[in-house]
C-alpha cells in the first residue's frame, strides 16, 4: 500500500500538502520546516480557526507602513482596546485594557479607530471560504468559527487535516491576513488547540492525550475563565486543570453551580456539543469575559456598546433582523443573569439593541462584580422585515445605514457617534 493512504497519514506539509516521512525536519518535496504530525490527522475532522489578531491584521494589510509596527485598535484615551497586534501584545497591551494604560505600556504604538464594516467585509471572505470547506458552519464572532469536516474527503480528495491547512494557505495568499487551526475531536479541544501556537498555527489534539496535556495547564487555560475567575479558583484550591480533575464533580456544582459542572467536564476534555451551522442559528451574539470584575456601570455600557454594533454588524452582514434583545451577565462568583426584552418591530441596528440592553444592564447595577457580559438578538427576521415599521424607526434606520455606507467608502473614522468617542452618556 502507498505511503500516502490516508490510513496511514502521520504527517505532511503545510505548505505544499506532500505526506512527510518520521523524524525528518523538512519537507522532502518543497524544503518547508512547517510539517504536521499526529498518530489522529486521518480520523479527526472538527475544527476551530481563529483570525490571527483579526482587526490589527487587517490593518495592518491595507498599510504596509505599519507592517512591522506595534498595532492598537481602539478609541482615544478615554477609550479601550478593541484589539491589538502580537508586537504590541508583548508589551503587555490587552483587549478590554483602558486606552491609557495601553499606551503607557506601549507608547511607541501606532492606533487605528476600528473600522467595522471593513472587518465585516474581510470576514464574509473567510465565511465564503469556510462555506466551501463544509456546510457545517458555526460562527462564534466576527474573526472565528467552528467547523465540521466530516465526510469531506471525498469531496476535497484529502483528508479534513489537509483540507484546512490548504484553507489557511489560501485564506494567507488571497485575503491577505492569517488564521490558527485547532484540529480536534471536539469543541473546547479544538478551540484549546487552535490558541497553542497562534499566529499561523496548526495544532492537532486527540481526546486520549487531552486530559494528560491539559494537567498541568492553569485552570485560566479554559476559556471562559478569566483572570478574576482563575483567582477565586485558585482560593479556593483549584490553580491547574488536574486540580479540577481530581475534584469531584457534585463538589465543584455545589460550589459553582452550573458553572462547576462545565468546568468539571472540560477538564476531563469532555465536550459533547455539536457544531450548528449559522444559516439554522437562533441567535446572533456576542460576549467578552472581561479582565477584572466590573461594577461600574459607565463601564460596562462602554464594552456594551461595542459588544452591539458587532452583533449588528453579524446582523446586516447575514441580512437578519429579530425582536428579542437578550442581555447575558456573569457574576464574579460564576452566576449567570439572562434578562430578555421583546420589541414590536425587528431590528438590525446598533442603536436600537444597545438601547434595548442598556435599559436592562441599568436594572442590574446593584454593586454586584460582573466578569461576563454580552449581548444578543433572537426571535431572528429576513433583514428586509427590519426598523422601517413607522416614521421614527426609518429615520433611525437610514441614518445608521448611512452611517455603515460613508465608514465603507471612507473608513470608521469618518464619521463616529459620541458614545464610541467619548464613551456613553452618564445616566441620572
Amino acid at each position: 500500500m502507498s505511503d500516502r493512504s490516508p490510513i496511514h497519514l502521520d504527517g505532511f506539509c503545510r505548505d505544499c500538502l506532500a505526506d512527510s516521512r518520521p523524524a525528518v525536519k523538512r519537507c522532502a518535496a518543497c524544503g518547508s520546516p512547517r510539517l504536521v504530525r499526529h498518530r489522529s490527522l486521518a480520523s479527526l475532522s472538527l475544527a476551530h480557526i481563529d483570525c490571527d489578531a483579526f482587526y490589527a491584521t487587517v490593518e495592518k494589510r491595507d498599510n504596509p507602513d505599519i507592517a512591522d509596527k506595534p498595532v492598537i485598535i481602539g478609541g482615544g484615551k478615554r477609550g479601550v482596546v478593541s484589539a491589538a497586534c502580537y508586537i504590541a501584545r508583548t508589551y503587555g497591551v490587552r483587549s478590554a485594557m483602558p486606552m491609557f494604560k495601553a499606551l503607557d505600556l506601549c507608547p511607541s504604538a501606532v492606533v487605528v479607530r476600528p473600522d467595522m464594516a471593513k472587518y465585516v467585509r474581510v470576514s464574509r471572505e473567510v465565511r465564503h471560504a469556510m462555506m466551501a470547506l463544509t456546510p457545517l458552519v458555526e460562527p462564534l464572532s466576527i474573526d472565528e468559527a467552528f467547523l465540521d469536516l466530516s465526510g469531506t474527503t471525498l469531496v476535497h480528495g484529502m483528508i479534513p487535516a489537509k483540507a484546512l491547512a490548504r484553507f489557511a494557505a489560501m485564506v494567507e495568499r488571497d485575503i491577505g491576513i492569517t488564521v490558527s487551526v485547532g484540529l480536534s475531536a471536539n469543541k473546547f479541544l479544538a478551540k484549546i488547540a487552535s490558541d497553542l501556537d497562534k499566529p499561523r498555527g496548526f495544532v492537532v489534539l486527540d481526546q486520549d492525550e487531552a486530559r494528560t496535556m491539559l494537567a498541568d495547564r492553569p485552570v485560566g487555560f479554559i476559556y471562559g475563565v478569566g483572570p478574576a475567575s482563575q483567582e477565586k479558583l485558585s482560593q479556593r484550591g483549584y490553580r491547574l486543570i488536574k486540580d479540577l480533575q481530581r475534584a469531584d464533580e457534585t463538589d465543584l456544582m455545589k460550589q459553582f453551580g452550573a458553572e462547576g459542572r462545565r468546568l468539571w467536564r472540560l477538564a476531563q476534555g469532555i465536550d459533547d456539543r455539536k457544531v450548528v451551522a449559522d444559516r439554522g442559528a437562533k441567535t446572533i451574539s456576542n460576549e467578552t469575559t472581561l479582565e477584572t470584575d466590573v461594577r461600574d456601570f459607565a463601564a460596562l455600557e462602554k464594552i456594551l456598546w461595542r459588544l452591539c454594533e458587532r452583533v449588528s454588524a453579524r446582523l446586516k452582514s447575514s441580512d437578519l433582523s429579530g425582536s428579542t434583545i437578550t442581555l447575558k451577565l456573569k457574576t464574579a462568583d460564576f452566576r449567570q443573569r439572562t434578562r430578555s426584552q421583546s420589541i414590536a418591530v425587528p431590528t438590525q441596528l446598533a442603536t436600537r439593541i444597545f438601547g434595548t440592553v442598556r435599559e436592562m444592564l441599568n436594572r442590574e447595577i446593584d454593586g454586584t462584580a460582573f466578569r461576563l457580559i454580552g449581548a444578543g438578538v433572537s426571535a431572528l427576521k429576513p433583514g428586509a422585515e427590519a426598523d422601517d415599521q413607522d416614521l421614527l424607526d426609518r429615520r433611525s434606520a437610514h441614518a445608521e445605514r448611512a452611517m455603515d455606507d460613508v465608514r465603507k467608502k471612507f473608513g470608521n473614522a469618518a464619521v463616529m457617534r459620541g458614545i464610541s468617542y467619548e464613551g456613553p452618556p452618564k445616566t441620572e
